[in-house]
């Protein structure tokens, strides 16, 4: 009966640090609805690429002079719609991840903003800065292929370096993201498919085993 009673404590004492040091508050259902919106934004990113047709518009003087357009302008005009679905996908992810991670915070009877959620942050958003610097750099030398990869190859990057903080689960998905990046650096007219795939499909499973492991 002693010797139980010390195990209890023990692993009372395991928890309490795993609390302090963790952030477990991390929403396995946030990270299924970023794969929704993702897939989502994948099929409007698609439309606006490749049309009802399913072949990527290619005859930009065709489609400028029925627009009114000159070329640059409409290659500009795609590239501003891609961006703002990107903006947008990722603003609801957030928004989605963030009140989740507060409604499972609060049930715990846990505090959303702490030292550990602070340095999860700061990890994860130096890879995340670092990425979006080096791909609008590329952006604007005209290297348009190398989004995709890049953007699941930092993300990976930004997981990992953040798993440290929190559920150590989550680093395979940023191990599997990273190799899904180099894979679509192989494949550069293949991006929208594997950013769908990486982003979309990986983060439903990830969310999935997440939840049914520690958020029910």
């Amino acid at each position: 009966m002693k010797d139980q009673n010390i195990e209890d404590e023990l692993a009372s004492i395991r928890n309490l640090m795993e609390r302090s040091s963790k952030f477990i508050s991390l929403s396995g259902l946030s990270g299924i609805m970023a794969g929704v919106y993702a897939l989502i934004g994948a099929a409007v990113a698609y439309h606006l690429i490749y049309g009802s047709t399913g072949f990527i518009h290619t005859d930009f003087e065709v489609m400028a002079k029925s627009d009114g357009l000159s070329v640059i302008n409409l290659y500009i005009r795609l590239l501003t719609n891609l961006v703002i679905v990107a903006v947008l996908v990722l603003i609801l992810a957030m928004g989605t991840g963030v009140f989740l991670s507060y409604r499972k915070a609060k049930k715990r009877g846990e505090s959303l903003w702490s030292p550990t959620t602070r340095s999860l942050l700061f990890n994860s958003a130096l890879p995340l800065v670092t990425g979006g610097l080096f791909m609008l750099i590329m952006v604007t030398r005209g290297y348009y292929g190398i989004v995709a990869p890049a953007s699941l190859i930092f993300y990976g990057l930004a997981v990992i370096s953040g798993s440290h903080y929190t559920f150590t689960d989550v680093k395979y998905l940023g191990i599997l993201q990273i190799i899904l990046g180099l894979i679509a650096a192989l494949y550069p007219g293949y991006g929208l498919i594997f950013w769908a795939l990486g982003f979309g499909v990986l983060h439903i499973i990830y969310g999935s085993i997440m939840y049914f492991k520690y958020d029910r």
